[in-house]
């Protein structure tokens, strides 16, 4: 019963984007994820297209991935490296800190809307125990996949492919912020009662 309702959750889960290198094109797509990273931002201060670069890199915008399960003599299924999930693959302790001290216990990590949360809740908290500015998504992504401590510690610079992947989330970053100020104007004030005062532009 719990695997059928599991199945069923994935299937009503948006479908990743097809162009994923297009910030305009994914929210096209998804509109409401504009929305949800733009109040992201308004409280914890990380610009969407960091937060968008994120959970690209993290998961390719698919809602319920887990990473691959170790195999035992080649084929048998074993335990999962770690217990990352969903759109920003948090793992269960930092989650957890989450749920208590901003988001809700009903915060799910295949929402849309609370992993562009997670992301600024994080990133805030990098900045305010390491000094990392929320204009720099490289050092922000080496302290959100080592942790704030491990990232003190310099725990990434003897790792290959998280630096790697820090650089691609930086260049990815600094493509969708170009792309979004293009477009950005489409996904502002598109709904009718958002005029005068009720407008987030």
């Amino acid at each position: 019963m719990l695997m059928m309702l599991a199945s069923g959750c994935a299937m009503m889960a948006p479908s990743p984007p097809q162009d994923q290198s297009n910030i305009c094109e994914i929210f096209r797509e998804q509109p409401r994820w504009y929305d949800y990273a733009r109040e992201s931002q308004q409280q914890w201060g990380t610009p969407i297209a960091t937060q968008m670069a994120f959970i690209q890199q993290e998961s390719s915008f698919r809602s319920h991935v887990r990473p691959p399960r170790n195999r035992i003599l080649g084929f048998i299924p074993g335990s999962r490296p770690s217990s990352a999930r969903g759109y920003a693959q948090a793992q269960d302790p930092v989650w957890g800190e989450y749920r208590e001290q901003a988001g809700s216990t009903l915060a799910r990590r295949s929402h849309m809307k609370h992993a562009t949360d997670f992301i600024g809740w994080y990133n805030a908290r990098t900045h305010r125990q390491a000094g990392v500015s929320l204009n720099n998504p490289e050092h922000l992504y080496f302290a959100y996949h080592e942790g704030v401590g491990g990232y003190q510690r310099g725990s990434h610079r003897g790792k290959p492919q998280v630096l790697r992947a820090a650089s691609q989330v930086s260049s990815r970053a600094g493509r969708y912020q170009a792309q979004l100020a293009s477009c950005e104007a489409e996904f502002r004030c598109r709904r009718f009662y958002q005029v005068g005062p009720f407008c987030r532009a």
